[in-house]
């Protein structure tokens, strides 16, 4: 249908510019003379008016009666003429009006169609007839773009709009908050018909939200570290808005542009942020020097708690073997009683004798040479040197070992005496 249309328009109009253009040509040779004269002098209507006749009926296949030129015979155009031109004009005008329900409708857009102003349906993507002005209209809305609505500037960050970027936060600080919406359309009728100025009713939403959200929060967490909580509970409730007005409008995205508090108190502000970090890096430290020495006081701790109870163990179990020893020597004494008393006896001299430093030596024996043990005798110095520093000894053990070493030098000054 579309395509008869066209080539039936096309035809129509050549066939009037090729009955026209001889008319109404300056190189006409009829313009501007008479019929039986060349003077020169302005055209005759009649002879235009009975050419046009004659193409039209020429181009329509008819006759004009009364004359053989369809000329009435006082020389004017017939009744016919008259009515078949006409019929053609209105045909003409007609396809052009049926012609111009046409439109297009391109990919990422959508047609919204009226009849008589009253939405009537969307159309979609592709080549697309209405009924033609003035019964029905069509309107082509792009749904895919993406469109942005900037809040607090204008075109750069630097251009601010402070009726817009002013806010007063939970803590009653003042920020200065620049922020970009990109929305796109979801649903044109709404768009169109259901709010006179779409992007102002964005605005409004955008900065109704975010005063909201910042109005609930501090100035620390909008300005560090929920900026992009602060943007996705701004989109959420900004959708919620739009929707309950019905704009078909869908909020893509929210962007912080810009946080900050304003320019009269920046200076200080910066002085409360480095103090900030100032007692955050030495929390930080007191934390790490904390767990170094927590750790480790710890684990001495514990060390001393297991050497105490290694400690208890061993006494515990020495005292008990110390009892289960006498036990038994009791049961042996009272077998045999002088035996029992020699051998403690012979025990107990010999490790009395295993640990001092004194020599015995036998006078009655007639040998000139005296051997003295020296090598052992420094070996046992020596080991009673080193555990005097490794073990430290109590106040009632230091006079026993004072007393040691003076009977010590006393027995070799006697014994070095009796040498000589």
């Amino acid at each position: 249908m579309i395509e008869t249309s066209k080539s039936l328009r096309e035809r129509l109009s050549a066939g009037v510019a090729r009955m026209l253009a001889p008319l109404l040509s300056l190189n006409d040779p009829q313009w501007g003379r008479r019929p039986g004269g060349g003077n020169q002098g302005p055209p005759d209507l009649d002879e235009i008016w009975r050419n046009l006749n004659r193409k039209l009926n020429r181009l329509l296949g008819g006759k004009g009666g009364g004359g053989s030129n369809g000329e009435t015979p006082g020389g004017g155009p017939s009744a016919g003429a008259i009515g078949g031109g006409a019929g053609l004009l209105a045909l003409l005008i007609v396809v052009v009006w049926i012609a111009s329900g046409f439109y297009i409708v391109n990919e990422g857009q959508r047609g919204v169609v009226l009849r008589f102003g009253k939405f009537i349906e969307t159309t979609m993507p592709g080549p697309r007839w209405h009924l033609p002005y003035p019964v029905e209209s069509a309107e082509v809305v792009n749904v895919a773009q993406v469109r942005t609505v900037e809040v607090g500037y204008r075109n750069n960050v630097k251009s601010k709009v402070l009726k817009e970027s002013l806010m007063l936060t939970d803590d009653e600080n003042i920020i200065d908050v620049q922020f970009a919406v990109q929305y796109i359309l979801k649903s044109p009728s709404d768009y169109l018909f259901n709010g006179r100025a779409p992007e102002d009713s964005v605005l409004q939403a955008a900065e109704t939200s975010i005063r909201e959200i910042v109005g609930r929060n501090s100035m620390d967490f909008v300005i560090f570290e929920g900026r992009a909580e602060v943007a996705a509970r701004a989109q959420k409730l900004m959708q919620e808005i739009l929707d309950r007005y019905g704009t078909g409008i869908s909020i893509s995205k929210v962007t912080m542009q810009n946080a900050q508090p304003p320019e009269q108190v920046q200076a200080s502000f910066d002085d409360a942020v480095k103090a900030s970090q100032d007692r955050e890096r030495q929390k930080n430290e007191g934390e790490a020097y904390a767990n170094d020495v927590i750790p480790r006081a710890r684990g001495m701790a514990a060390r001393l708690m297991q050497e105490a109870e290694g400690y208890r163990s061993r006494v515990i179990e020495q005292s008990q073997g110390d009892a289960s020893r006498f036990r038994q020597v009791v049961a042996e004494y009272t077998k045999a009683p002088q035996v029992t008393r020699d051998r403690l006896y012979l025990d107990a001299m010999q490790q009395i004798m295993s640990n001092t430093s004194k020599i015995l030596i036998d006078q009655k024996s007639g040998g000139n040479i005296l051997y003295l043990p020296l090598d052992k005798l420094m070996q046992m110095s020596t080991a009673g040197v080193v555990a005097a520093e490794a073990v430290p000894q109590t106040k009632s053990a230091e006079p026993a070992a004072a007393d040691t070493g003076a009977r010590g030098r006393e027995a070799f000054r006697s014994r070095e005496r009796e040498a000589r």
